[in-house]
């Protein structure tokens, strides 16, 4: 039996692997799966993945995309959630940001270097037309560094999961001004290198198994119920996620996606020409 440390963010897109771990599919199937919850997001996937405290990963295409095409010795093995991710706008609740705009030249609290939170914020300043060089960055961690980093006023905003983050903006701990949403799939499940050569095969099975557990919950009359009661959402909102999310349920490739991260992440400088390169050899050879 094969043994697979795997990490995710704590959110509702990954529940699909809670249920088939629950369920003991993997097992049936000879893969003995240790799920990590991963609050600090992709960034702190990454370094798991580059110290080996992680075999495998699911995590945003654009930082996964932008590190492996730096060097990182890895392997994407399917795109996971096939729709966009919609990211929440945060500000201050008691501050004076009312609009996109005012952040301009701003402070955005980030979660890592090469997060979905720092890449995402560059990717909405291309699209203000703002100088991306301009855009200052305070490294927190994760969710709860981000939300008290607004509260004590070491950052503008702050860029997460717009569902995960309403029950804070209820508490009054910050206040949604807008959202970005990816121009591409959100999430892809990624393997070390050496162990994407040596378990292809288990690999592909572990991507079907929670796949097709992704399929049933897409299907399933309780899901909205479920999902509220394990992430704390509210009904209403459980309903616009579950209705805009879908998962890759026929492990589709999708090359022209990948390509188009790429070119984003070209334009905001943060790839060169060279590292791009043979980049389908580097992603997925």
């Amino acid at each position: 039996m094969i043994r697979l440390r795997v990490g995710g963010v704590p959110e509702h897109f990954n529940l699909p692997w809670r249920l088939a771990i629950e369920e003991g599919e993997f097992r049936k199937n000879g893969i003995q799966l240790h799920w990590s919850d991963i609050a600090g997001g992709t960034g702190q996937m990454i370094r798991g993945l580059e110290n080996d405290t992680l075999d495998v990963a699911v995590l945003l295409t654009e930082g996964i995309t932008k590190s492996i095409l730096e060097g990182l010795d890895a392997k994407i093995i399917s795109v996971y959630v096939v729709s966009p991710l919609h990211w929440g706008i945060h500000v201050p609740y008691h501050g004076d940001i009312e609009t996109v705009d005012q952040l301009e030249n701003g402070t955005f609290a980030i979660s890592r270097y090469g997060s979905g939170s720092h890449l995402m914020a560059y990717v909405k300043a291309a699209q203000e037309g703002w100088d991306i060089h301009k855009i200052k960055f305070n490294v927190v961690g994760d969710i709860y560094g981000g939300l008290w980093a607004l509260e004590n006023g070491k950052a503008d905003a702050f860029l997460w999961e717009k569902y995960t983050t309403y029950p804070y903006t209820e508490q009054k701990k910050c206040r949604y001004i807008g959202e970005v949403v990816t121009p591409w799939p959100c999430f892809v499940i990624a393997a070390r290198k050496n162990i994407y050569q040596e378990h292809k095969e288990d690999l592909k099975r572990m991507s079907e198994i929670v796949l097709q557990r992704a399929k049933k919950l897409k299907e399933q009359e309780n899901a909205v119920d479920l999902i509220g009661w394990r992430y704390n959402l509210r009904r209403g909102h459980v309903e616009n996620w579950l209705s805009e999310t879908d998962w890759n349920y026929d492990q589709i490739e999708y090359p022209l996606a990948f390509e188009k991260a790429i070119q984003y992440l070209l334009k905001l400088d943060l790839l060169n020409k060279s590292q791009v390169e043979n980049w389908r050899d580097k992603l997925f050879g």
